[in-house]
Parts: C-alpha cells; sequence; structure tokens
C-alpha cells in the first residue's frame, strides 16, 4: 500500500437488525468499532421507527456503473418500494443514495443531495460512521413521521 492511500475495507451491509448482532461480537469485521456499529445501530433503527421506512448501508465496493449497482443491490431488498439504500464505497471515493419508488416520494433527490454533501464532508475529515449517521438522520428528518397510509 502506498502512502496516502487508504486500507483495503471489506464489504458488508448493515440493516437495524443484522447490526445488533455484529455489535455484540457476532462478526465485528470492517471499518467500525462496536461504539461505532451502536451509533449506526441506533440511527438506523431510528429511521426506520419514525419513517416506516426501511434504511440500509452498505460499505464496501460497488461495480460499475455505481448508481446502477446501488440500484440493484435495493432492488435485492425484501420492500425496494419502501426502502433507503445509503452505498458508500470509501475505497472508490463514492457515495450512493438510491430510495426505493415510494420512499422517493418522502425524500426528494434534492434532499439525498444535501444529505450526501454532509456525508462527504464527515467522511473527509475522516469520520465513516460519524457520516453514515448524519445522512440517516437528514434523509429520515426529511422523510417524516410514518404515515398510516401509504399507497
Amino acid at each position: 500500500m502506498a502512502p496516502g492511500d487508504s486500507p483495503e475495507i471489506p464489504a458488508s451491509q448493515l440493516t437495524s437488525s443484522q447490526l445488533t448482532s455484529i455489535a455484540n461480537g457476532a462478526a465485528a469485521a470492517g471499518p467500525f468499532s462496536s461504539r461505532q456499529l451502536f451509533r449506526i445501530d441506533e440511527a438506523l433503527t431510528a429511521a426506520d421507527r419514525e419513517t416506516g421506512l426501511t434504511f440500509s448501508v452498505y460499505v464496501g465496493g460497488l461495480e460499475e456503473p455505481l448508481r446502477g449497482s446501488a440500484e440493484t443491490m435495493l432492488d435485492a431488498l425484501p420492500a425496494p418500494e419502501d426502502s433507503v439504500l445509503l452505498a458508500v464505497s470509501p475505497n472508490q471515493r463514492a457515495l450512493e443514495i438510491v430510495t426505493g419508488q415510494r420512499a422517493a416520494k418522502r425524500i426528494p433527490d434534492r434532499a439525498c443531495e444535501l444529505a450526501g454533501m454532509s456525508m462527504r464532508a464527515a467522511f473527509q475529515g475522516g469520520d465513516l460512521a460519524g457520516g453514515i449517521v448524519t445522512g440517516l438522520r437528514m434523509l429520515a428528518d426529511r422523510a417524516g413521521a410514518a404515515r398510516s397510509e401509504r399507497r
């Protein structure tokens, strides 16, 4: 590895239910400490609970085209139309935020752009976990409370 290069970060997809088991010591692989995993888990759980949407985070390499790769991951989720995926590839210095069809009605592209800008600022400061937590909170705030009628 050349000076200034970041270490290769193993890929992992994180959802609130998966994060809890990882944070409790099941498989603490990747760039996050247990404390950071708990922070991300809290943000994921709060975003899911408050909005009624399903938020997921993927950290790892993305295939080209990056956006298409993130959209494929979103489509593989159990309820893609109500899901939001934050795909972060530190080694590629890439971030994609993709929303399902119904989620996009509550989180417009401009809100995703603003969350992405805040996340990138944290990443540039070396705070990967903090950037993810910030993005999750911003997107959840924009989505607002869960709606009783979701059609």
